[in-house]
């Protein structure tokens, strides 16, 4: 009798599922519009990858494992069991106090609109309080990290989103073998722990996002990583877990990794665009490349590192220059893109300077600049070889890149009357001169360039 209960009750949950993605699949154009408006407004959001990983630095056992590359995944370079990652990783993650105030105002100051922070990684360390384990922050260190973080970012003002790798290679249960194509520190090796029983996994990742998304108030986006096309969407029961989602957080945006594309990022990640399908997800996620064009109708993101590791590492010092950071959040806005910028602190939570340095002089510059960023749409033009275009209803939006040394740009507005031109560096509202010409409008400009960077023109049409 009790097995028959048992039955039903996975019928009826798997129903009421099937329902919530039913309703989900026939949310109308207007109302996923509005879900969606925020995060397309908003466009600078900050991630943040922290964890055990972060205390070992990219250094195991006294020995740099490389200068280059993610050290979030170093157990899995390293090919440690969980026991020994653990040994090693833990006495080295020793959060301070007040840490997640700093990552907040750290976010607030560069001009980010929502910050997207590691609840679990690879390794399956959780941040969060969780009932089903004792491989998480308050259990090891005796606090709820994910609560701090989470009050720090709202106190500011911000939008929160959790990232939560759906890999896990801590859990006994999870399937390496199962999971053929997806990384794992022991593949090629027997299982400790015997027979491994998948389904057993997926109750659990089921129930620490259930946590997740009840226990901490109003979640704005769940960041997903990630599959394969072997194990992807049923490999992990995602409709059930969208549909969960969805129920405890309506207004939740989601991504597309639950679900895997092709491997096409070394050559162009507009593909990943292309291979967007708005059941998997509500938006896709180039990583660590700009697309070369945006797609009209797809809602993406670049998740981008400012040196080469997303995991903190003493190791690795090819940080991106802050001109690089702020052109690569213009090109990618100007294509109707948002751009998702990493830090990665170190085990006691505190930011390398490096991060602190260009993310406030991205903050000074959308200080001035911001209108023409926040709440734009991609360019009604191709880029220019100068500069880039961003738009917003009556406006066009000329970024700088390379001012030009006879002071005189070329627009390719071709309908209406010569428009006002004002740059948006200066105090004054002193109008620039405006002509007409054949091929558009040509705006003259001063001699010197406002901002060294990027400098933007308003033009009012």
């Amino acid at each position: 009798m009790r097995n028959h209960l048992r039955r039903l009750c996975c019928v009826l949950l798997i129903a009421a599922c099937g329902l919530s993605v039913m309703a989900a699949a026939q949310e109308s154009a207007v109302d996923r519009d509005a879900r969606m408006s925020w995060w397309r407004e908003a466009r600078f959001g900050m991630f943040v990858h922290w964890g055990l990983y972060s205390g070992l630095a990219g250094t195991w056992k006294g020995e740099a494992v490389g200068d280059r590359g993610g050290m979030e995944w170093i157990q899995q370079r390293v090919k440690a069991d969980t026991w020994e990652y653990a040994h090693e990783a833990v006495p080295h993650f020793q959060p301070e106090a007040g840490f997640a105030e700093g990552w907040a105002q750290l976010a607030k100051d560069a001009g980010c609109q929502y910050v997207v922070f590691t609840s679990k990684h690879h390794d399956g360390f959780a941040l969060h309080d969780s009932s089903v384990t004792d491989y998480d922050a308050h259990d090891l260190v005796g606090r709820d990290l994910c609560k701090e973080i989470v009050d720090a970012v709202r106190a500011q003002g911000l939008r929160v989103g959790f990232y939560h790798s759906v890999i896990d290679w801590h859990h006994p249960q999870y399937d390496y073998d199962a999971a053929s194509s997806l990384p794992h520190p022991l593949h090629g090796q027997p299982s400790p722990n015997g027979t491994r029983n998948h389904a057993i996994y997926l109750e659990y990742l089921h129930h620490q996002v259930r946590e997740l998304t009840s226990n901490y108030g109003t979640i704005d986006i769940l960041w997903w990583d990630y599959s394969k096309p072997e194990n992807e969407g049923p490999f992990w029961r995602a409709d059930e877990l969208v549909a969960m989602v969805r129920e405890l957080q309506p207004a939740i945006i989601t991504n597309d990794r639950l679900y895997a594309i092709p491997n096409i990022e070394k050559d162009d990640s507009v593909g990943r665009l292309h291979q967007w399908k708005p059941e998997r997800g509500d938006f896709t996620t180039p990583e660590q490349t700009v697309p070369s064009t945006g797609v009209p109708g797809v809602d993406w993101e670049v998740c981008m590192t400012m040196n080469t590791t997303w995991g903190y590492s003493e190791h690795d010092h090819a940080w991106k220059s802050t001109e690089t950071l702020l052109c690569n959040l213009i090109d990618i806005v100007s294509k109707g893109g948002n751009y998702l910028l990493n830090i990665g602190p170190k085990g006691d939570g505190s930011i390398p300077e490096e991060s602190i340095t260009s993310m406030r002089a991205i903050g000074e510059w959308l200080k001035v600049n911001g209108e023409a960023i926040y709440g734009t749409t991609a360019s009604p033009f191709e880029p220019p070889a100068w500069g880039r275009y961003t738009s917003k209803p009556g406006k066009l939006y000329v970024h700088v890149f390379d001012w030009p040394a006879d002071g005189v740009l070329q627009i390719p507005l071709t309908s209406g009357p010569p428009q006002t031109a004002y740059l948006m560096a200066t105090s004054s509202r002193n109008a620039l001169r405006v002509d007409s010409s054949q091929k558009g409008i040509v705006i003259q400009v001063p001699s010197t360039a406002p901002d060294p960077i990027a400098s933007v023109i308003e033009i009012e049409l």
